[in-house]
């Protein structure tokens, strides 16, 4: 509904030639290429009438009459539209200074040529809370090193101007000026009546210290229509609904991301930029997550600034660094939280003030939460991606999915697991943002209750993430799940002999024995299947409660006749042999196994292991194609 009116004047350059868009605008004017039917223009003043500014003043100059015909007055679009005809092109500032005596007020500047769906009324409420005299919308875009970039404080005021082009070898904070500002009248006095000027390059730089100057980070959508490509983007994204939903009126998702390990290397205390080095999958990674509508936002502990090891402003050069060599291959981070602090004193050269049990460091959801009131995150509908069992549990206390990754730490030590585990962000970017077994899942009827699941395949060929897909979306739908993971019958390394086959290893009449009296609602404790050498030894239960939904999960999941005489559905992972044995490498390299010892593994789990399960995918009611990054 529209928002109650506010006292804000909109002015809109419109008055631009749009020579990089060629022929296109020959004869019409950028702001009026059409975006699903609706010319740009038109697009922003809905915007602004929606929120309640109706008061509008177009400046014009270059093919002023298609826009003077199509809005009149603006009474079509209910709001009242003038004209202001520049006698020459004055750039985005000299027209502006031209109308001074009617822009008494706070007043709202646009671009014609920007698509934009944001929160105005978020964007209006900081300017009056910071007593602003000039709000500059800001994002980070995913081509920084051709834009015009600022740097802000903590408290977001703007502290430097980087006008394009930038200094070769320099490191600078991937935050854009978006084209959409929010002027007091004080900026008046620094501007040049009948003078040709640029905000970006002639205004900005010079004012920063004059006036209250300061920055609206957003990651909702301002993406200007320089390009003919940038048109198509943007027409694409108008007609998905993209467009629409990347406005804070609407909860937006998030893939939170830790730091060291995940994107970048871990070295233990980063304090130079020269140790900051991406992982070479990191850029596609993020850039997969900014073609979806999930955020890309980094949660990094940082406890070198609590441990003295390097200044707030070493590690935003840090941070800078990453995000210029994140520019520079065209991925872009949404957001950077990072706590300072450290919970333990007493130690030399430490700074006291940040040594305080804070509610920020991970593993509690404090810098999560802060992106929840920044961001609108619905956080049950967004990942949290680390290396660290901190992270997870920092997901969990938040109500974030969980993934760990084995780069880095590598969730080796973990007793807190994730939900899903992938080799790298990179894999889990891509199963995240593209949801592979989301037509698997339609497929799969749970009329029964219970209604049992087996869920088989090869080792390393998906089961757990796809079970896991499963049993997410059952809960989200609101169903109560029981999910049983077969690997904790596994008998340890020290009770096998060479004898053995897959089945004697999973003790599969043990298994027949167990379920049947779990699914009578007897209690089964056993001791957990270590994945990693490294975790400590823990147990698991298993009894059904009543659940609607019970999964099992497994090598030996289908096996068993007893088994398949329980179930109402039986699912079988089929996995591409090339990617098979890639991913048996992965992870026992990962388990700290040699290329030798993965061989011998592989050649002795091909012959008693993989020939008999492959044979079972004739048993099941639905083959999925295993998940391949």
């Amino acid at each position: 509904m529209p928002q109650k009116k506010d006292s804000v004047k909109a002015v809109i350059l419109a008055g631009g030639k749009g020579t990089r868009m060629g022929e296109f605008t020959r004869e019409t004017p950028k702001p009026m290429l059409s975006i699903a039917g609706e010319p740009i223009l038109g697009h922003q003043v809905k915007w602004l009438k929606h929120y309640g500014i109706t008061d509008i003043i177009l400046l014009v100059n270059h093919l002023k009459e298609p826009i003077q015909q199509h809005f009149k007055e603006g009474a079509g679009y209910g709001v009242s539209i003038t004209y202001f005809e520049e006698p020459a092109p004055l750039g985005t500032v000299g027209g502006i200074k031209e109308i001074e005596a009617q822009l008494t007020e706070d007043f709202l500047v646009l671009y014609g040529d920007v698509m934009i769906s944001m929160d105005l009324q978020r964007l209006l409420a900081f300017h009056k809370a910071k007593s602003s005299q000039c709000t500059l919308v800001l994002h980070p875009n995913d081509h920084p090193y051709d834009s015009d970039l600022v740097s802000l404080s903590d408290e977001a005021r703007i502290t430097r101007f980087y006008p394009k082009p930038h200094k070769a070898g320099s490191y600078l904070p991937n935050m854009v000026n978006a084209g959409a500002y929010v002027f007091s009248p004080a900026v008046f006095p620094f501007l040049q009546k009948g003078v040709k000027a640029d905000f970006g390059r002639d205004i900005f730089p010079r004012i920063t210290s004059e006036i209250q100057m300061y920055g609206y980070n957003t990651a909702e959508y301002l993406k200007d229509m320089g390009t003919p490509e940038r048109w198509k983007e943007v027409e694409a994204d108008v007609r998905s609904g993209k467009f629409e939903r990347a406005s804070y009126r609407y909860p937006q998702k998030a893939i939170f991301l830790d730091r060291d390990g995940v994107i970048n290397e871990e070295i233990s205390f980063i304090s130079h930029p020269d140790d900051m080095r991406l992982y070479p999958f990191t850029a596609e990674a993020i850039k997969t997550i900014n073609r979806s509508e999930y955020k890309a936002i980094v949660v990094t502990n940082q406890s070198v600034i609590a441990r003295n090891k390097c200044t707030i402003e070493e590690l935003k050069e840090i941070h800078n660094k990453m995000e210029t060599e994140l520019g520079q291959e065209r991925a872009k981070l949404d957001a950077l939280y990072y706590c300072p602090h450290h919970p333990d004193k007493g130690y030399p050269e430490e700074r006291e003030e940040y040594k305080i049990d804070c509610e920020c460091r991970k593993p509690k959801p404090g810098m999560l939460l802060d992106a929840v009131r920044d961001f609108n995150i619905n956080l049950a509908a967004s990942y949290i991606i680390g290396d660290n069992e901190r992270d997870i549990r920092a997901g969990r206390n938040a109500g974030c999915q969980t993934v760990g990754v084995m780069t880095g730490y590598g969730i080796k030590k973990a007793t807190c697991l994730p939900d899903y585990l992938f080799a790298n962000l990179l894999e889990a970017a891509r199963f995240i943002t593209a949801e592979p077994y989301a037509s698997d899942f339609e497929k799969l009827q749970f009329s029964h209750s219970p209604t049992v699941v087996l869920v088989g395949g090869l080792a390393r060929s998906g089961k757990s993430t796809f079970t896991t897909y499963v049993e997410q979306r059952l809960k989200a739908s609101g169903k109560k799940v029981l999910r049983i993971n077969l690997d904790n019958w596994i008998l340890p390394e020290a009770m096998r002999n060479e004898g053995m086959n897959v089945f004697d290893r999973f003790r599969l009449p043990r298994i027949e024995d167990d379920i049947q009296q779990i699914l009578v609602g007897e209690t089964c404790t056993l001791p957990a299947y270590l994945a990693h050498p490294d975790r400590k030894p823990f147990e698991v239960s298993y009894a059904y409660r009543g659940e609607d939904v019970v999964l099992i999960e497994g090598v030996v999941a289908l096996s068993s006749p007893v088994l398949r005489q329980l179930a109402h559905q039986t699912v079988f992972i089929d996995i591409d042999p090339e990617r098979h044995r890639q991913r048996i490498e992965t992870y026992y390299r990962w388990k700290g196994k040699g290329t030798a010892a993965v061989d011998e593994i592989y050649q002795q789990r091909q012959a008693d292991e993989y020939r008999h399960i492959e044979k079972e995918c004739k048993l099941a009611d639905h083959v999925v194609k295993s998940f391949s990054s």
